[in-house]
């Protein structure tokens, strides 16, 4: 029997957004005692919560969420217990190589899901180093999963980690929550988007699915 972790943060009016991104507006469009029926209207951005980016979302000629078929999105995944690490290297990494050559998604576990919703989210977060992101890239990997609101700090211009792990051709989950119910490996991770046309990126609701076996890892 399998068990299912949810690794999503719900969404709703005042979650937390990218910091100058437009936050997103839920609004009640009807309701059951006057229509008969319940919809909301829905604004918000692509890359709104816990969500994916394809990488269409920086690169003029990159793969949009239409070239992606959805096993894309899924696949074993492994956890890196980064926890404490200001800066992520890739003598970081290497001990986790053996369970990285095995899996789909390498899931980052820096600790900063505590501070979702608090100011403290938007800035000192860990992330990849160039050279860590490279490394990783070496490993056929179909995306990178972490709990934090970007792959690259909120004050960089270029986005260097975004290109790189792009440039290999993965995809990027950020704001990924609940990682410490995950163990290390032994897990299949899920991030399925909408279907949206020629999208750069769609919120997602991010499962493991914990099962006693190991999964094939997934085609890229």
């Amino acid at each position: 029997m399998a068990r299912i972790i949810d690794l999503t943060h719900p969404m709703g009016s005042g979650m937390p957004v990218y910091p100058g991104t437009e936050p997103p507006v839920f609004k009640q469009a009807t309701s059951i005692q006057v229509e008969g029926f319940a919809e909301q209207r829905l604004t918000l951005l692509t890359h709104t919560g816990t969500h994916l980016d394809v990488p269409a979302h920086m690169l003029p000629e990159g793969p949009t969420l239409s070239n992606l078929p959805p096993e894309r999105f899924m696949g074993p995944g492994c956890v890196l217990d980064l926890r404490g690490v200001n800066e992520i290297r890739r003598a970081d990494l290497e001990p986790y190589a053996p369970a990285l050559a095995r899996s789909a998604f390498a899931i980052l576990r820096t600790g900063w899901e505590e501070h979702w919703a608090n100011p403290e989210y938007f800035r000192g977060f860990p992330v990849l180093d160039q050279a860590a992101a490279a490394w990783l890239t070496g490993f056929g990997l179909s995306g990178i999963g972490l709990d934090a609101i970007s792959v690259d700090s909120t004050d960089s211009s270029h986005y260097p980690v975004h290109h790189l792990l792009f440039e290999a051709g993965l995809v990027i989950v950020e704001n990924l929550c609940n990682l410490g119910a995950l163990p290390a490996s032994g897990f299949e991770f899920q991030a399925l988007p909408l279907p949206i046309q020629n999208g750069d990126g769609s919120p997602v609701r991010a499962v493991a699915v914990i099962t006693s076996h190991s999964f094939a890892k997934s085609p890229i």
